[in-house]
C-alpha cells in the first residue's frame, strides 16, 4: 500500500509541476501581449475618436474592476431575490470580463444587469483580494436549479430559447418528470453569427405567445447577453436569464463536472479536457489577463 501511494504521489506531483510551469509561462506571455494590444488599441480610438460614440469610450474606460466587484457583483442568497418582479440576470466570469472590455455591447449587457452573479472562482478571488469580502460562486446551473424549484412551487411558465431541438425534447421530458407543475415551451433558433431581423421578431413573437413567466435564453456568451439587452423591451417575462451551456448540462448531452471539481474551484479543469479546442482561449488567455486586471486593481495602477 505504502509504495502505491508514493508512485501516485510522485506523479501528481510530476503534474502539479508541469501545470504551474505551464501556467507561468503562459501568464509572461499573455502580459506581453496584453500590454502590445492596449497600445495598439489606444491608437486606434485616437485615430478614429471621432467614429467611436462617447457611451462606448465612457464604458471602455469605466470598465473598473473594483467597481464592478463593489457595486455591481450579486452577494447575497438567491432566496433574497423577488423573482415577482422585472429581472434580467447575467453570469461574469474571467474570460466574459476579458472579452467585455473589447465589446462594448457586451460590456453594457452585463453592467445593465439587474442581477450579475459571480460564475467564476477568479470573481470569488477577486471579491477576496481587494475587498476582504467571501462571496459565494454561483453557477448558471445555480441560478437555474433555483429558479425551476421556484417556478414548481409558484405554478410558473418557462421557455427555453436557444440548443437544438434534440437538446430542448430532452429538457422538456427532464421537466415533466422532476417539475411537474411547471408548463414548459421552447424554441430553437437558426445557428447563425448574428440573427437577422426576421429571425429576431419569430423568437420574440414565440417566446411572447407562451407568455412565460421565466425566459432561459441559452446561445452562447456573449451572444445571448447582447441579444438580450437589444430586445429587452420587446419580451414579457417577467425574469430573463442568459445561462448558455446549462442546457446542455440539464439535458444531459454535455456532462457537468462533478463535485469534486466544483468545491475545489476548478470545475473548468475538466472541461477543457474534454473540449480544449473550444476552451483553451478562456483559460490560458483570458485567465492570465483576469489575473493581470486583478493585480493592477489591487495595485490601484487602472
Amino acid at each position: 500500500m505504502h509504495l502505491h501511494y508514493e508512485v501516485y504521489s510522485y506523479s501528481y506531483s510530476d503534474a502539479v509541476f508541469v501545470i504551474i510551469a505551464f501556467f507561468i509561462l503562459t501568464v509572461v506571455i499573455d502580459i506581453l501581449l496584453f500590454v502590445i494590444g492596449h497600445q495598439l488599441y489606444r491608437k486606434q480610438v485616437d485615430k478614429n475618436h471621432k467614429n467611436i460614440n462617447s457611451w462606448s469610450i465612457t464604458y471602455i474606460k469605466g470598465l473598473d474592476l473594483k467597481n464592478i466587484i463593489r457595486n455591481h457583483i450579486f452577494s447575497s442568497n438567491l432566496s433574497e431575490i423577488d423573482f415577482n418582479k422585472r429581472c434580467i440576470i447575467s453570469t461574469i466570469n474571467p474570460h466574459s470580463y476579458c472579452v467585455s472590455k473589447k465589446d462594448p455591447l457586451f460590456q453594457k449587457a452585463l453592467m445593465n444587469s439587474d442581477v450579475l452573479l459571480p460564475d467564476g472562482s477568479g470573481i470569488v478571488l477577486a471579491s477576496k483580494i481587494l475587498f476582504k469580502k467571501k462571496i459565494k460562486k454561483i453557477a448558471g446551473a445555480d441560478i437555474h436549479a433555483h429558479l425551476l424549484k421556484h417556478a414548481d412551487i409558484n405554478n410558473k411558465k418557462v421557455f427555453y430559447l436557444g440548443a437544438s431541438e434534440k437538446t430542448l425534447g430532452l429538457i422538456t421530458k427532464k421537466l415533466k418528470n422532476e417539475y411537474p407543475n411547471i408548463q414548459v415551451s421552447s424554441y430553437s433558433p437558426p445557428y447563425k453569427p448574428e440573427f437577422s431581423g426576421e429571425d429576431t421578431k419569430r423568437m420574440i413573437d414565440r417566446v411572447n405567445e407562451f407568455n412565460p413567466d421565466i425566459l432561459f435564453v441559452g446561445m452562447t456568451a456573449p451572444k445571448q447577453e447582447k441579444w438580450v439587452e437589444t430586445n429587452k423591451k420587446e419580451l414579457n417575462p417577467t425574469v430573463v436569464v442568459s445561462i448558455g451551456a446549462v442546457f446542455d448540462f440539464y439535458a444531459g448531452t454535455v456532462k457537468r463536472s462533478s463535485p469534486f471539481w466544483i468545491n475545489l474551484g476548478l470545475e473548468w479543469l475538466p472541461r477543457l479536457i474534454k473540449e480544449p479546442k473550444r476552451l483553451w482561449r478562456r483559460n490560458f488567455i483570458s485567465t492570465p489577463l483576469f489575473l493581470f486586471s486583478l493585480s493592477k486593481a489591487k495595485l490601484n495602477l487602472n
